[in-house]
């Protein structure tokens, strides 16, 4: 609770040192010496480490400690003001990702009071800015890569299956992010006066942005999925296997229809999907006025999966805009190129974007992996591909280490939206199997 209650945003640099002061002081508590890894302008990543005598190998704990952005009106409790109702700890980064940093820290206090030794070299890396989109973590492996050698990353980071089963993760999708702003007049409009004759930007937009997908959900970019890597015959067989959870899904979720064209969840999540993440032009509800907006804006995000690289992926948007008759420029466009150009569109990319990874499920540690999160946690789900993005391409192409994320959080904790929680329960089943993990 005492965590949870710092603010945690990589954009506030005097409270993301408080949390990294205090996530050090955890693991120094534990009796470990701690270090902040950094590179100029970033937050810094804490570090700590256990040498254990003869050990069979080394193995990496990451997780994050910041948090994404939020407005503190939508909560039904303040963000930064943990409270404990229904069995549930309500905070921002309860589940993502801060439930996991005190999970490891009490399974090692477990551990040491039952005095079962740790097998194997343990390191911690807890990054300060991954809800930021990791900007600056490939800087930071590469400068720190000596330090940072393991045979692999355990990513303490996402959800518990639907099915409330123990899932272990083989791979994240990658992300890139993305705002498109068309525009109408120089000003707003009265929609009396200027209706049928001035375009209006926000149904611009909106028919620019249903252009890019059918009716079942399926991309109509021009070759959004090209170059995907097929899965293995073993990951085939664990996404056959998985738990159908979609039916009880769409029941919690109030679902009438679901995207995808009959495909299961759990198939999709081994697709790249495009997401409105947001829109705006003028104003809604009691604040609207008869207008015609002067712009209207969208922000996008795409989920990548292996074989589909960030920086191909948004062009291929780039251009199916310009297909649909759009001068696109990456800054304000002026008065000359406004009235020169039937359509303008302004494409801004967010900066972090990063591709997929996949760890192969036959690997002698993957194994080793699972057969311990089994004998914690009983069978587990065993899924190629996160639905979530992490920053596992960085990590297995600078260091050269496979990474296999091991969640804790419940499945229905609101992350990356108000009023987050983490359930007592997982909570408690976390520091189970993080024990477990660390003891191996």
């Amino acid at each position: 609770m005492d965590l949870l209650a710092i603010p945690n945003l990589a954009s506030d640099q005097p409270d993301i040192r408080r949390n990294a002061a205090a996530v050090s002081a955890i693991l120094e508590k534990r009796g470990l010496k701690t270090q902040l890894l950094e590179v100029p302008t970033a937050p810094p990543v804490v570090y700590g480490a256990i040498e254990s005598p003869g050990a069979a190998r080394t193995v990496i704990f990451y997780a994050h400690y910041d948090g994404q952005p939020l407005d503190p009106k939508e909560w039904a409790t303040p963000p930064w003001h943990p409270v404990l109702r229904d069995g549930r700890i309500y905070a921002r980064s309860a589940s993502d990702d801060k439930a996991p940093i005190i999970a490891i820290a009490t399974a090692l206090d477990a551990l040491d009071a039952a005095g079962i030794p740790l097998r194997s070299n343990i390191k911690f890396v807890f990054e300060g800015e991954e809800e930021a989109g990791s900007p600056h973590l490939a800087s930071i492996l590469a400068k720190y890569k000596d330090l940072l050698a393991s045979d692999v990353w355990l990513i303490c980071d996402g959800p518990m299956h639907q099915s409330r089963r123990q899932q272990i993760v083989f791979g994240a999708r990658g992300i890139t992010q993305l705002d498109i702003t068309v525009y109408g007049p120089k000003r707003e409009l009265h929609s009396g006066h200027y209706g049928n004759w001035a375009p209006n930007p926000a149904m611009m937009l909106a028919r620019l942005l249903a252009s890019m997908k059918d009716d079942n959900g399926r991309v109509t970019i021009g070759r959004f999925y090209d170059g995907i890597e097929p899965l293995s015959e073993t990951e085939r067989r664990a996404v056959a296997d998985a738990p159908d959870v979609d039916r009880d899904l769409m029941r919690e979720l109030w679902l009438g229809s679901t995207e995808g064209g009959g495909k299961k969840l759990v198939e999709l999540l081994n697709l790249p999907s495009l997401n409105i993440r947001g829109m705006s032009a003028a104003r809604t509800g009691a604040q609207a006025s008869n207008v015609i907006p002067a712009s209207a804006t969208a922000s996008l995000d795409i989920r990548l999966v292996k074989g589909i690289d960030h920086d191909a992926a948004t062009a291929r948007v780039i251009e199916h805009i310009r297909k649909q008759g759009y001068y696109v420029v990456d800054r304000d466009p002026d008065a000359e190129t406004r009235t020169t150009h039937a359509k303008g569109a302004k494409v801004v990319l967010e900066p972090g974007g990063y591709n997929a990874a996949r760890t192969s499920m036959d690997l002698p540690i993957s194994q080793l992996v699972l057969r311990t999160a089994e004998s914690a946690r009983g069978p587990v789900v065993k899924l190629p591909t996160m639905g979530g993005s992490v920053p596992l391409y960085m990590i297995e192409e600078t260091l050269h280490t496979p990474t296999i994320t091991v969640p804790i959080a419940n499945h229905d904790n609101n992350q990356h939206s108000f009023d987050e929680n983490i359930r007592l329960e997982n909570l408690w089943d976390g520091i189970d199997l993080l024990a477990a993990l660390l003891a191996m």
